[in-house]
């Protein structure tokens, strides 16, 4: 099958485009013929490498696909070849006590496509039967894919850990990404008031046809939480979703006493200093989580699937041009996800 994959770390030269062996399933699993493959600033940092990152090469990146299933293992219904689904990426062993109880995302021997395991660049990809999710005809595979990581990861940090309810306050950090154009969009849905600070107008624009109800440029407001407690007279928001983490000091100001910061990554870099007495003084809670466990992946896609929640799809490149994408994905000027399309001969 035709890849892309990388026998070592680096920069976007390290990627190659080539020819490798089609995986076969085994007991429990399935095997899905792709038809697009999402990017993730994951993909970055695991062909850039840090610490204590083992890759077995070749190692194909990607979390996110869709297509069809063409081949299923031992112990796998026949049934689901030549169905459209989309992946969850989210890979639990499903007989720790963590899966049992319905966590599989804390799971014990916990994986993630395309990091700890061989990911979705490619042609083909195995994955156990639990983590397809059917699509329904007519539905773009490309929106599947696109959103199967940002919206589960989304709707577990804000609906599930978060606790988000109808009447809040929300503030997201940032406009444009994936997990933050999700953020907006399952905030709006829970019926919270939405408040987005973005670097530039052009991303700002974006979250507004999301529906976010109150806008800051932080390149025109620096001290961007002034305006946050302006808007919401003084009282702060309920909860701020922030991934960036280095914004973290302002996020602490922005929120009422009480509180909720939530947080799933850190792409302003993971090792930051925070001033422990706003967590004391205001009484914040500081919520981290990864992902999602499988009931909130099929909950959140059924409402992708409705129409009611939409992956922004910024720009689509061939699977062979995926050194492009990448420096695309690094200069950080998408509005929303870039997606690879896998073409078959």
């Amino acid at each position: 099958m035709k890849a892309v994959y990388l026998t070592q770390h680096g920069g976007p030269e390290v990627l190659q485009f080539g020819e490798l062996p089609t995986p076969q399933p085994g007991r429990g699993e399935v095997r899905v013929r792709l038809h697009y493959a999402a990017l993730n600033r994951l993909d970055l940092w695991v062909r850039e490498g840090w610490p204590g990152l083992r890759l077995s090469y070749p190692h194909v990146l990607g979390a996110d696909g869709a297509g069809v299933v063409d081949a299923v293992g031992p112990d796998v219904d026949p049934a689901w070849v030549g169905r459209r689904v989309v992946l969850n990426p989210n890979i639990g062993c499903g007989k720790c006590d963590f899966c049992l109880a319905g966590q599989d995302h804390m799971c014990a021997h916990w994986q993630l496509l395309g990091e700890t395991r061989s990911g979705t660049y490619a042609e083909q990809v195995v994955v156990p039967e639990r983590n397809v999710w059917p699509v329904p005809e007519g539905f773009d595979l490309a929106q599947a894919a696109a959103a199967a990581l940002v919206f589960q990861t989304a709707w577990h940090s804000l609906i599930t850990r978060g606790g988000l309810r109808p009447g809040e306050w929300v503030l997201v950090v940032g406009a444009s990404g994936g997990v933050n154009t999700a953020s907006i969009q399952i905030a709006k849905l829970a019926g919270a008031t939405v408040i987005v600070v973005g670097s530039n107008a052009r991303k700002l624009a974006l979250a507004r046809d999301l529906g976010a109800d109150y806008l800051i440029d932080r390149s025109q407001t620096p001290a961007w939480h002034k305006e946050v407690r302006r808007i919401t007279q003084r009282r702060g928001v309920d909860v701020v979703v922030d991934n960036v983490g280095t914004t973290f000091p302002l996020s602490f100001k922005a929120a009422r006493k009480g509180g909720r910061i939530l947080t799933v990554g850190n792409t302003g870099g993971p090792v930051f200093e925070i001033d422990n007495r706003y967590i004391f003084g205001k009484h914040l809670s500081v919520l981290g989580s990864t992902m999602s466990p499988q009931a909130d992946f099929r909950t959140v896609m059924g409402l992708v699937f409705a129409g009611r929640l939409r992956a922004v799809v910024d720009r689509v490149f061939p699977l062979a041009e995926a050194r492009a994408a990448h420096e695309y994905l690094a200069r950080g000027e998408q509005l929303g996800k870039v997606v690879l399309a896998i073409p078959h001969a």
